[in-house]
């Protein structure tokens, strides 16, 4: 079973920036659709973005559009969040998984890792 680790994320001011990866133990390209969820305290994790096996298309959550970019390199067996302009209220712990379904129905295929926490704080 493949394995999805989360790392990049650290404590950044408001209107900083981040990058995200998402390293997989294996092969990636199997994946169809893989998303990035995130999970505030006392929240419901939801979903922030996904991106096709091709990287062809991606959609993302109203919160993120326009500040957030979601990438791939199957080559690589990884994928990327970009985070930008960041505020307060991303602050989350991040998560990645492979997904299927759409957007407002997505199912997760894999297990969780342990996320990787963001923090926008000044």
């Amino acid at each position: 079973q493949v394995q999805l680790v989360e790392s990049g994320g650290g404590l950044v001011q408001p209107g900083g920036s981040l990058r995200l990866s998402c390293a997989a133990s294996g092969s990636i390209f199997s994946f169809g659709v893989m998303a990035w969820y995130r999970q505030s305290p006392g929240k419901q994790r939801e979903l922030v973005a996904s991106i096709t096996r091709g990287g062809t298309r991606t959609n993302y959550a109203d919160s993120v559009k326009g500040r957030f970019t979601i990438s791939r390199d199957n080559a690589k067996n990884t994928m990327y969040l970009q985070m930008n302009s960041l505020k307060p209220e991303d602050t989350a712990v991040y998560y990645c998984n492979a997904i299927k379904g759409g957007w407002e129905t997505a199912v997760t295929l894999g297990t969780w890792g342990q996320g990787t926490q963001v923090t926008v704080s000044s």
